[in-house]
């Protein structure tokens, strides 16, 4: 499925979309000055969105073919609503690219995505210093969660945890 709009269009990520889709995380990445944390690669990204199962779906913005933007969500459950969800792990427009429109038709890209699934929500992060993207979410009637606090396990304290099971 395509969309399209006068200025930009949104494409399902292909399998030769991988390098740009990689050259956006780290756009992302920079934007929220968390580079040196990605550690993702092409070949984990190919495996990852287009080997089964799938572990989550993208789109990408472009802009007279050139990618501008992207939308990369995978599957959720709340068990509160008893329905699935969708979480937007990421939204990103390239800097030169905003107030077009292109963010807005990314979200509303997923949310169309989450309705067709019969999910009851989509969720996301956002960090707390990009007053941008916080505006932004709320003039689309997107509400803080803010008595929840997200917690991480990862590296070695993962594996450490994962070697305790079964003792």
């Amino acid at each position: 499925m395509m969309t399209t709009s006068q200025s930009f269009r949104l494409d399902p990520a292909t399998e030769a979309d991988v390098p740009v889709v990689l050259r956006l995380i780290k756009g992302l990445a920079e934007y929220e000055r968390l580079l040196h944390v990605v550690t993702a690669t092409e070949d984990g990204l190919r495996e990852s969105l287009f080997r089964e199962p799938r572990a989550a779906d993208a789109v990408i913005a472009r802009v007279d073919g050139e990618a501008v933007g992207y939308a990369l969500w995978f599957p959720i459950f709340s068990t509160f609503l008893g329905q699935r969800g969708l979480y937007l792990e990421d939204l990103f427009v390239v800097p030169q690219a905003r107030g077009r429109g292109i963010g807005r038709a990314l979200l509303a890209h997923v949310a169309t995505q989450a309705v067709a699934r019969g999910c009851g929500r989509v969720e996301w992060s956002v960090l707390d210093w990009n007053e941008p993207a916080i505006r932004f979410y709320q003039s689309l009637g997107a509400l803080s969660v803010n008595d929840w606090t997200l917690y991480r396990l990862a590296g070695n304290p993962l594996r450490d945890l994962a070697a305790t099971a079964g003792v």
